[in-house]
């Protein structure tokens, strides 16, 4: 635990700047994207592919995603995905901009955005400014398994499991006085040496 609050000392000017990046951008559609991307597949492949995208104006245009993304597992299904998210887009961001709680808006994007579990939907909502919301991914699950705050890493997350590692993880966060939005970027960090995205 001391070397988590030793090594957030070092990391927390860039976190914090990092955060405020994510709530300054206003770009929804492309960071939506990017969280459906995601999903086993590493964020620097994704984020290039949504680089291409935004090249050829895929929020605009008449364009097939499936041709633009590389690097990614399963990208004909997310591409599939990418479509449907447009469609929806106008609908998706109405509820975006009129719903304030940040759980309620987690579970409107799980029922309405494809590919979207809670760990995509809080990644999501994080990008762009809300707190308190896990991403638990396979580097946050290390890392909670590593300093106790779990016993072991489930076999998959049913929405209960979710909520109560996400407790759990809300509490280590209060008890180490690091906010949680910040402990996901430090994990990230010392996992790949990068506080990205």
């Amino acid at each position: 635990m001391q070397d988590i609050i030793s090594y957030y000392k070092i990391k927390k000017n860039e976190i914090k700047s990092r955060l405020k990046d994510f709530e300054n951008s206003k770009d929804y559609f492309y960071e939506m994207c990017f969280c459906i991307l995601t999903p086993q597949s590493s964020a620097r492949a994704s984020w290039s592919s949504i680089l291409k995208l935004k090249e050829v104006d895929f929020k605009n245009r008449e364009v097939n995603p499936e041709k633009y993304i590389e690097g990614v597992r399963f990208h004909i299904n997310k591409s599939k995905y990418l479509l449907e998210l447009k469609d929806k887009y106008d609908f998706i961001l109405n509820n975006l901009n009129n719903i304030k709680d940040s759980m309620e808006l987690r579970e409107f994007l799980v029922k309405n955005v494809k590919g979207y579990s809670y760990k995509e939907s809080g990644h999501f909502l994080r990008n762009i400014g809300h707190k308190n919301l896990a991403i638990l991914d396979r580097h946050i699950l290390k890392n909670l398994l590593k300093n106790n705050v779990i016993d072991e890493i489930p076999s998959s997350l049913t929405p209960k499991k979710y909520f109560e590692i996400e407790n759990k993880f809300l509490e280590f966060s209060s008890k180490i006085n690091i906010p949680m939005d910040h402990l996901d970027l430090l994990f990230w960090s010392k996992e790949t040496g990068e506080i990205f995205k």
